[in-house]
């Protein structure tokens, strides 16, 4: 006579989304036996994880400040699920105040700014945050840093929204005015043929060759907070500039200037980054979730990383995503790697 199998009475976790997250992301844990005796645990790695909601089915929980990649693991009652593997990402440095994308040189240094209010001059407006994580000052004077981008020299350049400057950085430091009048110059980006743009978030997007000439390359609805700029795999450039709507839209921009939505439904759309297979990468919300939106080249979109105040993102040779928050820069190991410019 066979024997009868005795169902598993361990919780069973069938999927996480979204595969990556920061402190203070929300995970969505879908399965079951999450609840049969009592209301269902969290840990991720060592650390218990808060509950938000939490049924026999579906639970989602916070990551905790603290949480490293590790394992995520459910238990109810005296029974533990097997584990599985999260991307968390790690804090590398803190009291910043980045605005837009952070920027990775060919060597995968990070450099991010201290942007400060209108008008507020910081003692270091550009930090650069080496291999080991040593954060250390880069650029002091300078009104309001806020875009960041390196040409295939590997000279940095800094957009300033106060003075409408673009400034050009050497690797040592020493820096000068690239072009001025740019407006209220927010998001920057290059093209493959060097040309570089600049948002303007009154309504413009400049473009300057690599003689300097400058150009109006298209025009845009104002922005309430900066426009956000990313060449495009397809010889678009790309752009946003979020508003007071929870339903912003992504725009791209031919080479002839001519605008058209490429993707309409996110919130407060800012910083973004194409990977090699042409996704884009838009620090956003979706449908009320917060953190990192993917966009895939036939426009289906889902969260990619869940994270609160996000603000920029760039990816490293290693493969890591550098993730900038209001406060803070984050390093999520997600295998991917950015699609080259140059």
């Amino acid at each position: 006579m066979a024997l009868r199998k005795t169902p598993d009475p361990r919780p069973q976790i069938a999927e996480v989304t979204p595969p990556a997250a920061i402190a203070g992301g929300e995970l969505q844990i879908r399965g079951k036996g999450f609840a049969k005796t009592d209301r269902p645990r969290v840990t991720i790695g060592e650390i218990g994880a808060p509950v938000i909601i939490g049924s026999d089915s579906f639970v989602i929980a916070r990551v905790p400040e603290g949480a490293t990649a590790g394992e995520l693991v459910i238990e109810s009652g005296e029974q533990a699920s097997d584990s599985w593997a999260c991307d968390i990402g790690v804090l590398v440095a803190e009291n910043l105040h980045p605005v837009a994308n952070p920027a990775v040189d060919a060597f995968g240094n990070i450099y991010t700014t201290f942007s400060g209010s209108r008008g507020q001059k910081v003692p270091v407006a550009v930090y650069k945050i080496d291999l080991n994580f040593s954060m250390k000052p880069f650029i002091n004077e300078l009104m309001n840093a806020t875009g960041l981008a390196f040409d295939p020299q590997g000279m940095l350049y800094i957009s300033s929204r106060y003075d409408g400057f673009i400034y050009q950085v050497t690797p040592n430091g020493s820096m000068s005015v690239f072009v001025e009048g740019m407006g209220v110059a927010t998001g920057i980006a290059f093209d493959q043929r060097q040309n570089l743009y600049v948002g303007d978030r009154s309504g413009t997007v400049f473009k300057i060759a690599p003689d300097r000439q400058i150009f109006v390359f298209a025009t845009l609805e104002p922005s309430i907070a900066a426009y956000h700029l990313a060449a495009g795999p397809d010889g678009y450039l790309y752009v946003n500039g979020p508003t007071t709507s929870s339903f912003d839209s992504v725009y791209r921009i031919s080479q002839e200037g001519e605008v058209e939505v490429f993707y309409r439904g996110l919130g407060r759309p800012q910083g973004m980054a194409f990977d090699e297979d042409g996704n884009l990468y838009v620090a956003a919300s979706i449908s009320g979730r917060k953190g990192v939106v993917r966009i895939y080249p036939d426009r289906r979109a889902d969260l990619f990383v869940s994270g609160p105040g996000i603000v920029g993102l760039a990816f490293t040779p290693a493969r890591a995503m550098v993730v900038a928050t209001t406060n803070a820069i984050h390093r999520v190991d997600v295998g991917i790697k950015g699609r080259p410019l140059f």
